[in-house]
């Protein structure tokens, strides 16, 4: 059996495994291959599975009740994605994580994440190290919501994510920002003068 490099290198970034360990956490995740548009999750399904997204890029995304899609957040190559609320507590997702291109995503089951939680040294610390890595950038997202203007908002997109700009649909970006793509064309002009 393969160790999955990129997830590994990942993880030491939060804690330290052995080879042992590094072989049975491979065996915990099965690779999933996506085409462009499928959905890793969709909103009303409970999410199963969290993953590590090996290649490709998605999106998450809820649908208003106007029928609005709101684009809360991407995810890129080596990086986790979860609906970590309903992959906790079981419940109905309230969101959807989308693939916009084709993507290749390490995915684990709860049940697995338990025995990575409870058989790996420092599993349990790679758990709550995640979680407060989560939190953290959630209070930021929230907090840029409500406090910075969409101007602000793009830099913050444009500085987090300088890789991903041709990648990503301009209306997925302008969603993101919080405005309409005609809006966000205007700040693009404004801030390349």
């Amino acid at each position: 059996m393969s160790i999955h490099t990129n997830l590994i290198k990942a993880m030491e970034y939060f804690i330290r495994m052995d080879e042992a360990e590094k072989l049975f956490i491979s065996s915990l995740f099965v690779s999933r291959e996506y085409q462009k548009n499928d959905y890793f999750l969709r909103e009303g399904q409970v999410c199963r599975d969290a993953g590590f997204i090996e290649k490709g890029l998605i999106r998450y995304y809820s649908i208003k009740d106007s029928g609005e899609e709101l684009t809360f957040d991407f995810g890129k190559e080596n990086e986790f994605t979860c609906n970590y609320e309903s992959f906790l507590d079981h419940s109905a997702s309230l969101r959807s994580i989308q693939c916009i291109e084709p993507t290749t995503i390490l995915a684990i089951s709860y049940e697995n994440l338990q025995l990575l939680y409870s058989k790996v040294k420092e599993g349990e610390k790679f758990g709550r190290l995640m979680c407060e890595h989560l939190y953290l950038n959630a209070i930021k997202k929230i907090t840029s919501i409500y406090s910075d203007q969409p101007e602000q908002r793009y830099l913050q997109f444009v500085n987090n994510y300088p890789d991903l700009q041709q990648r990503i649909p301009q209306y997925y970006i302008s969603s993101f920002v919080g405005v309409k793509p005609p809006s966000l064309s205007r700040i693009r002009k404004r801030l390349a003068m």
